[in-house]
Parts: structure tokens; C-alpha cells; sequence
């Protein structure tokens, strides 16, 4: 009895051995093929990244659908044959076939036909760009298709994690790599750049493992992760690999390198399964730019008709549709190849385009309005005036007196001078020898602050006004006196107090019956503008052919001037208005 129950115990110890050193040989050396997981979890990408991608403006203009995927159904492959495909794949990676990579597999030819087909016609763009970095650093061909599962060739793609751009480059890493991130230019989603830096990071992986499988996995979830789940999984790290770490990796990445292999798989046996890539519509060959200079998208498109959402496509690393070149650093534009001569020929003419709305403001004064379109309104309100110089109200205060520079002698005239970037009212009155009081009362300023793009008007001599490069507007052939250069400002309101200017009567009647010019100020109204001149609502009115009584500070209204007799010399009409009447006026506004 004792005899046959050492048999039996010797024959378990056998069969146990027996069966651990199975269940070891299996482990080392099956498991990659025999591995099972219930709880597969496809990457974010496949499921966001694609639907965004379809809707895209590219596959819209770009791309004709070919309707195979949609007509005709997926075709039933077994395992041995799924197996022998992998296995004939011209690649460096290990493509093991298991369970879990067919059902990876199954995702793309099953589930997701009209997405392959997207990613197929996508590739035609993307993948040459993919190609040329990986040769590049000598990297297998192969993993041209990370993208794919990355992103699902997305180039905004960006994860929950803010990893971004078609490699998906988390900012630290991508900071690393020297790529610039800032508001206006990442890097990770420049197709050219994203690609070069992810083959020196993948390079960089496969020098520390050894290993594609875990370098590919390490290039998911960060080297940290697959080092914690090597010491986990035990034994000599060297002699892991992804499969045997498997169940030591988070739920996500443990469908990395899976669905890797059925990426590599659908991208070159999709005819197999009746899918055909999306059919381009027209060519789409692109040529690169340097650009060193600030220029804005919609400038791009207006000069040379480029849809912006092209160049959106083209360049998706510029963030708010603005290059910020400059003399320091340049950046790369990539457009249609047609388009690049036609850029550097129209280089000039794209830079002027509504050059003040998208020029960078580099100075501000407290309360001033943004200068954009305030000084594109003062150029157009300039133009259509007449050339004669702006009169302000006979209550302008006179500026205190400034030491003239010193100028030339000899016939002056009146220039019109456009503000450029840099220029200060102290710059321009050295330029043309006035003051700066004088430039503000000729231009009505209240403030020494002026915009890039606005239009100034100044009188001076010839010289000086040649030498500023302004344009003349008005010509008067007798020199005037150094003490006529006083502030016409101050001119105009002694004029109004009856001062020591001598004129002929003549002229005093002209100026008298000209009607003023009144700037709107903030919080002005028409109430207050004609009890400032002695005049009615009615009068400022019709004297500027207003409907409503809505004004807007900045607006320029044209103020009826009063005889002696107190009668409006001028109406909209062309009809005097009797004193009797103006005092009934004046009377029911009191």
C-alpha cells in the first residue's frame, strides 16, 4: 500500500514537472501566438481622430470615394491564412499573429471599411513624407504606419492627454526634441519636422531596449512604463519582449503594437477585403517656401486665391493662420507647386494687403482705440476729403509753445505722410523741421500717440518735405517767416478773439461762411455740438444729411457757420434761415 502510494506521488510530481516546465517553455516561447485578452480597448484615435479626418476639407475637395467598401462585404479569411500573410510581409518587425491582432484586424475589414479607405487615399499625401524620414535615420520602413493608429493621419489630432499632431507628441518630449510649441507655431503637427524628430525618438527607443516590440510599445506609453512593467514581469529584462509583459502594461498600450501589426496588415491587403483607397480628384504636388516675414493666411489667399482651408491642410502647425517670420528666423511654407513662383513674384503685394489690419501693434496709450481699422477709416476718410487743411473748433486750446528745429528757408507746402512702423510725432516734427504741437493742431490730435498706417498732414519747405518722403498735396510759392510757424491752432484762435492777424475783409467773409469741421468726441452728442457752435440740432442735421441722432466718437461733421447777423449762412438746402427763427430755436432749447 505504502509502495503504491509512493508510486502515485512520484507519478503527480512527474506530471506536475512535467506540466510547469510546459506551461514555462509555453510562456517563453508560445505566448506571442497563443495569448488571449477579453478586454480589448481600441485607441482613442481609431474612434475620434478618423471621424474628424473624413470630414476634413481634404477628403471634401481632394478626394473622390470609391464605393467598393460599401457594396461589397468583407471576405471570410482563416486563421492559417491571416498567419502566412503576416508572415510574408517584407518588414524587420516581428508580425505575430494571435487572437488579439485579429481582432485588431477584423476593426479595420469589418467595422471600419469606409476609414481605411480615408486612411488609403490620406497615405498618397502622408506617407512618402513618413517614408523619407525613416530612411533617413535607417529605421524599418514599417513604421510608417504608427500614424495610422497614432492619429489616423490627423495632423490636429490631439489626444485627451494633449499629446498632438500625427506622431502624437506629448509637450515635454516634444520640448526634448527641440521642437518650437508656443501659440502660434507647434511642431508636432508639422508633417515634415513631427516626422524627422519621432524617427530620432524611436531610434533613440530601439538603441535602449533591443527590442522593436518594446520600443514600440515604450514609444506609447513613455520608457518609464515599460521599465516598471520589465521588473514586474521578472527574469532578465533582455529576454522580454511585449508579449511577455503583456499583462504587466496598462489596458491601452496593451492594443499598441496589436493593432500595429493590423494597421501593416489592412494597409497592404486591403484589396483582399474589397477596399479601395478614396481616388484623388486632382493632383495635390506641394514645393516649400522660406518665409521671413509676418504674414497672415487670408493675405496669402487673397493675392494668389488660395482657399485658406488648403493652406490650413498644407500647414497645419501655424495655430492662429499667422507666420511669424522675421530677420532672425525664417519658417517654412509649403503650398501647391504651381503657387511658389507665383508667391515670389506677388511677395510684395501679399505683404501690403491690408497691411494695418495685420500688422503686430508694438506700443499703446491708455484709452487709445486698437489702430487697425481706426487708421485703415482715417485713410479713407483722408482720400476722400478735399486737400485743404483741417479746420478745428474756434474753443481749441492753444498748445503751449515749442522751440521750432531748425529748417530749411524757402517756398513751403502741404504733405500728406503715411505713418510707418516706428515713427513718433518727436521722429516726423525733427524730420520736417516743425514741432510737435504743430503736427497735433494741424491734425486735430489730442494725444502724441499715432498708428502705423495714419495719415498725417504737415506743412514745411519743399526740402525737408522731399527728404520725409511725404506727398504733396498743396503748394504755396512765398516763404514764410520763422515767425509765421506759429501753431495754426493758436493762428485760428486769435482769428476767433479778433487777435493782431491782418486779413482783408474779403477773406474774413469767405473764412466767416465756410462751415467748420467738428471731430465727435466720446460722450458728445448733437445737443452738444450745436449749443458749442450757436446752432440747432436741426441745422447739424441737415448740414451733414443725418437720419437719426446716433453719432459715433470719431465722426467727422461739418458745422454751419454764423453771419454777424446771427443767420445760418449755409443749410443742406441752400436756403437762409431767418434770425427770428434761430432765437425761437435757441429759446426751446434752453
Amino acid at each position: 500500500m505504502i509502495r503504491r502510494f509512493f508510486h502515485i506521488a512520484l507519478l503527480g510530481s512527474t506530471l506536475l514537472l512535467a506540466g510547469s516546465a510546459t506551461a514555462k517553455d509555453r510562456n517563453v516561447l508560445d505566448i506571442k501566438t497563443e495569448i488571449t485578452d477579453s478586454n480589448i480597448i481600441y485607441p482613442e484615435s481609431f474612434e475620434n481622430d478618423t471621424r474628424k479626418m473624413m470630414e476634413g476639407w481634404y477628403m471634401k475637395n481632394y478626394t473622390a470615394t470609391d464605393d467598393r467598401y460599401r457594396t461589397q462585404r468583407d471576405v471570410e479569411v482563416s486563421d492559417a491564412v491571416l498567419r502566412e500573410r503576416l508572415a510574408n510581409l517584407p518588414t524587420v518587425i516581428d508580425m505575430p499573429y494571435n487572437s488579439i491582432v485579429r481582432n485588431y484586424i477584423e476593426r479595420y475589414t469589418s467595422r471600419g471599411r469606409e476609414q481605411v479607405a480615408a486612411l488609403l487615399g490620406l497615405s498618397n499625401y502622408y506617407m512618402p513624407i513618413f517614408e523619407q524620414a525613416l530612411e533617413e535615420a535607417g529605421l524599418p520602413n514599417e513604421l510608417k504606419y504608427l500614424p495610422v493608429i497614432e492619429s489616423a493621419l490627423n495632423p490636429n489630432a490631439v489626444s485627451k492627454h494633449g499629446a498632438a499632431g500625427l506622431w502624437q507628441f506629448m509637450l515635454n518630449p516634444a520640448k526634448g526634441l527641440d521642437m518650437e510649441v508656443n501659440s502660434l507655431v507647434d511642431e508636432r503637427r508639422d508633417p515634415y519636422v513631427s516626422s524627422k524628430k519621432a524617427a530620432v525618438f524611436l531610434k533613440d527607443l530601439y538603441s535602449t531596449y533591443k527590442d522593436w516590440s518594446l520600443a514600440i510599445a515604450a514609444y506609447n506609453c513613455g520608457p518609464g512604463t515599460v521599465n516598471k512593467a520589465l521588473r514586474r514581469a521578472g527574469g532578465d529584462p533582455s529576454s522580454h519582449d511585449f508579449w511577455s509583459i503583456y499583462y504587466f502594461l496598462p489596458s491601452e498600450t496593451r492594443g499598441y503594437v496589436p493593432m500595429f501589426i493590423a494597421a501593416n496588415y489592412v494597409m497592404n491587403y486591403y484589396p483582399e477585403h474589397n477596399i479601395s483607397p478614396v481616388l484623388p480628384t486632382k493632383p495635390l504636388v506641394t514645393d516649400t517656401l522660406m518665409i521671413s516675414d509676418r504674414v497672415h493666411f487670408d493675405q496669402i489667399s487673397h493675392v494668389l486665391d488660395i482657399p485658406v482651408e488648403e493652406l490650413r491642410v498644407l500647414n497645419p502647425q501655424f495655430r492662429a493662420d499667422i507666420i511669424p517670420g522675421s530677420s532672425s528666423k525664417s519658417y517654412t511654407l509649403i503650398l501647391p507647386s504651381v503657387q511658389c513662383q507665383a508667391y515670389l513674384m506677388s511677395e510684395s503685394d501679399i505683404l501690403a494687403y491690408q497691411s494695418e489690419k495685420y500688422s503686430r501693434r508694438v506700443s499703446a496709450e491708455p484709452g487709445e482705440q486698437p489702430g487697425a481699422a481706426l487708421a485703415a477709416r482715417i485713410e479713407q476718410e483722408s482720400e476722400a476729403e478735399d486737400m485743404s487743411p483741417i479746420e478745428s473748433p474756434t474753443e481749441y486750446t492753444q498748445p503751449q509753445r515749442q522751440t521750432r528745429p531748425a529748417a530749411s528757408k524757402g517756398a513751403t507746402v502741404t504733405v500728406q505722410h503715411k505713418v510707418s512702423p516706428g515713427e513718433t510725432l518727436a521722429k516726423l516734427a525733427e524730420t520736417y523741421g516743425v514741432t510737435v504741437d504743430e503736427i497735433k493742431g494741424w491734425n486735430n490730435l489730442r494725444r502724441s500717440s499715432i498708428r502705423t498706417g495714419q495719415m498725417l498732414r504737415i506743412t514745411t519747405t519743399s526740402a525737408l518735405a522731399a527728404a520725409g518722403g511725404g506727398k504733396i498735396v498743396a503748394e504755396n510759392n512765398t516763404p514764410r517767416k520763422e515767425t509765421d510757424w506759429t501753431s495754426p491752432a493758436s493762428s485760428r484762435k486769435e482769428t476767433a478773439k479778433g487777435g493782431k492777424n491782418e486779413q482783408s475783409s474779403k477773406t474774413k467773409k469767405q473764412k466767416e461762411a465756410a462751415p467748420k469741421s467738428h471731430s465727435v468726441k466720446s460722450g458728445e452728442n448733437l445737443s452738444v455740438i450745436a449749443r458749442k457752435y450757436g446752432v440747432t440740432v436741426d441745422e447739424l442735421k441737415r448740414a451733414n444729411g443725418l437720419k437719426s441722432d446716433a453719432l459715433r466718437p470719431g465722426d467727422q461733421l461739418k458745422v454751419p457757420s454764423k453771419g454777424k447777423s446771427g443767420k445760418s449762412t449755409t443749410t443742406s438746402s441752400g436756403k437762409k434761415s431767418s434770425k427770428k427763427g434761430s432765437s425761437k430755436s435757441k429759446k426751446k432749447r434752453r
